[in-house]
Order: structure tokens, then sequence, then C-alpha cells
């Protein structure tokens, strides 16, 4: 008997939902990774994109443990000669906290283009409420 390897049109994909509201940012971060890339499911496959669906609410009432909060960096580059640019995570909080969550996230999968389409899967949220209702996400505890 061969080893079982899925197709790409065999995977069924369900949608889950994350409350992030009071929990630390890499866990969150950690799971919906873990749910994306399908490592989830028997019929896990490194090079098929067996994953399912992951909605993030209350991304804006993430938190951090010890002084992350103040310490934390984000570095971004525009391209330019002295195009350097950094934002503490306590400003990138109050102003974007969706690009936070998303960009903990997409550090966790894999960097390559199986990963960005994994991550194409990803929708976060600041508040509690989201436009997918009709796909009816269940929740995902952890």
């Amino acid at each position: 008997m061969g080893t079982f390897m899925a197709k790409p049109a065999e995977i069924e994909r369900k949608w889950y939902v994350i409350d992030a509201a009071g929990k630390p940012l890499g866990r969150i971060a950690s799971e919906a990774a873990r749910l994306l890339r399908g490592k989830h499911k028997p019929i896990f496959t490194p090079h098929v994109d067996t994953g399912d669906f992951v909605i993030i609410i209350n991304a804006e009432q993430v938190v951090l443990t010890g002084n992350k909060l103040d310490q934390k960096i984000y570095y971004h580059h525009s391209g330019y000669p002295g195009g350097l640019r950094q934002v503490k995570y306590r400003d990138l909080m109050a102003k974007r906290p969706v690009m936070v969550m998303e960009k903990a996230v997409k550090g966790m999968m894999p960097h390559n283009s199986l990963g960005r389409a994994s991550a194409k899967k990803l929708k976060v949220y600041a508040g509690s409420a989201h436009p997918h209702v009709a796909q009816k996400p269940e929740v995902w505890e952890f």
C-alpha cells in the first residue's frame, strides 16, 4: 500500500472562527497558521493546500506578555535609500490591529507560493462582527 497523497479536487474546506479577545498574539497566530495549513486534518499533505478558512475576530483585544507592548518594533523598508521605517507595537495596535494579526500569522506560514495561497484564506476583523455568516463558521476552541 502506498502513501496517501491528497489531491486538490478532494479537499473539503470548513470555516472556523477564532475569538482573540484577551489571548496572547502568538498563541492565536500559531493556531490560525495550523488551521490554514491543514495540519489538524488526517489528510494533511505537505505539498498540497489542505487547509481551512479562518476568521479571527476581536483582533484589537489581543494581548502581549511582558514588556513587548513597548519594546516590540515592526520594521518595513520602502526600497529607497534611507527608507527604513519603524513603528512601535503600541502605536500599530492603536491604528491597525488587523495588520498586526495578519503579519503574525503570515510569519508562521511557509515563505513560498503555498504559504501565500494559504494566507489568502485568513480573514481578520478588529471587532466582533464579520460578514461570513452565510458560510456557517464553527467556533474553534483551543
